[in-house]
């Protein structure tokens, strides 16, 4: 089972000074900046998705700018991902077309030879056909039966776009697996795709609008599909959101899927932003420390225009809760001090109150509760991955992007490892990977 990044420019600065909390003067973002198979020397993932909707262009508005997308179709994706070094060379480079970016639209604004021409000219080792996301779920549905007038439109638009996306790279000798996307508004008509899709040729399928689903509702899609379709059809998740929960998904035989879960976690998550390896082949979760800048941060600064806050005080508290931290991480204070420092510090985001006025709140009792745990298991002194022997402390706390995504990199490590001990599970115990054969195998 393969663990795909899907990617979104997200690289830091190797430089950055965290004492300091600036980059040097001189850098230059993307050029200067690391991926993290840069920062930690080594691949945390199978490969790396791109969406053609965060590249963007003069139709849709993406992440890049215009001298990087540029550059991204000149290149080519494994060298724009820096992915070009040989101990790279393995790794898988998927490509779908974004379709959150358009999901208002009539249409989806690109057509199946476009893509299969961005897919085959940059690079990718794996393209997507086009779709149209589909939101409605009825996890009832049998069959073709149910679904808005809009849903059933969405789902002739992706089935067309995927028998006319198949036949452009077949034209074109593409160099790429072409993948058809499955949407669908129950489990029933997300079947009837697949067995559309497989009779058009398709041996690997992409399983669209699961984002919003919870993990059961994601099995009986899968178990409806691998009702209908070939037990060798090949099955990648689209935006597996439900990413830690992957354990329980072994017997659908997933062949890959992509997640921005375990970065994104680091700096969106309320409570599981760092990971380490559990008991047995779980995972442990820690709270992130959160020390936001006092002359950045919103929520301050609307106190301080209240008059509520002074903000040379709460640059003050600022700086001992940093420097408590720090010190902690030396050995140089002690647990309970430096507790209490961050939450003289954290009640005015909390409680938007002194901490004299609300020290006994449960919001902030509760988050107390949570630090200690941080503070007591040293969670950034277990792990040996590069980020956290060069960022230490720094790593655990919630303050700007060069220090929440080198937490969401470091959780890319272990979560990758995570899936490779599942793999060895299931290989160890095949009993686990029931396949379930269509009738025309049986």
């Amino acid at each position: 089972m393969k663990f795909i990044f899907a990617d979104s420019l997200d690289y830091v600065d190797p430089a950055f000074d965290f004492i300091g909390d600036r980059s040097p003067a001189e850098r230059q973002p993307y050029w200067d900046d690391a991926y993290p198979h840069e920062i930690l020397g080594y691949a945390p993932y199978d490969g790396v998705l791109v969406s053609r909707g965060i590249v963007g262009d003069h139709r849709v508005k993406g992440k890049y700018t215009a001298s990087q997308a540029r550059r991204f179709h000149l290149v080519g994706a494994r060298k724009f991902l820096r992915l070009d070094k040989p101990e790279f060379a393995h790794l898988d480079i998927f490509g779908d077309c974004g379709a959150f970016t358009y999901v208002q639209e009539e249409r989806p604004p690109y057509s199946a030879g476009e893509m299969a021409e961005f897919y085959d000219e940059c690079g990718f080792t794996h393209g997507c056909s086009v779709d149209h996301i589909i939101f409605d779920f009825d996890p009832t549905g049998q069959g073709m039966s149910g679904g808005t007038d809009d849903a059933k439109v969405r789902f002739e638009i992706t089935l067309e776009n995927a028998n006319a996306f198949r036949r452009e790279a077949q034209s074109i000798d593409a160099s790429f697996t072409p993948l058809g996307v499955v949407q669908g508004w129950s489990p029933g008509s997300m079947a009837e795709a697949a067995r559309r899709l497989v009779t058009m040729g398709y041996d690997y399928l992409a399983i669209g609008g699961m984002v919003p689903l919870k993990s059961p509702e994601i099995k009986l899609v899968l178990e409806a599909i691998r009702d209908v379709v070939p037990a060798s059809t090949r099955l990648h998740i689209l935006g597996f959101a439900k990413a830690d929960d992957i354990d329980s998904f072994h017997g659908y035989d997933i062949a890959s899927f992509d997640t921005t879960s375990p970065l994104i976690r680091a700096f969106k998550d309320a409570k599981q932003n760092y990971y380490l390896p559990g008991e047995g082949l779980g995972l442990r979760y820690f709270t992130s420390i959160r020390v936001p800048q006092a002359i950045e941060n919103p929520k301050l600064q609307r106190g301080v225009k209240k008059g509520m806050f002074r903000a040379e005080e709460l640059v003050r508290l600022e700086a001992l809760a940093l420097n408590s931290l720090r010190a902690f991480d030396r050995g140089a204070a002690d647990l309970e001090e430096t507790l209490h420092n961050v939450l003289v510090y954290s009640a005015p985001l909390v409680e938007e109150k002194p901490y004299e006025d609300c020290r006994n709140s449960t919001a902030l009792a509760r988050l107390a509760q949570r630090y200690r745990v941080t503070l007591a298991e040293r969670p950034w002194k277990q792990c040996p991955c590069k980020i956290c022997q060069d960022a230490a402390i720094d790593v655990i706390i919630f303050r700007g992007s060069n220090r929440n995504k080198r937490r969401g990199m470091h959780n890319l490590a272990v979560y990758h490892d995570h899936i490779e001990r599942l793999d060895l599970k299931r290989a160890v115990n095949p009993n686990d990977l029931p396949r379930r054969l269509c009738a025309a195998e049986q």
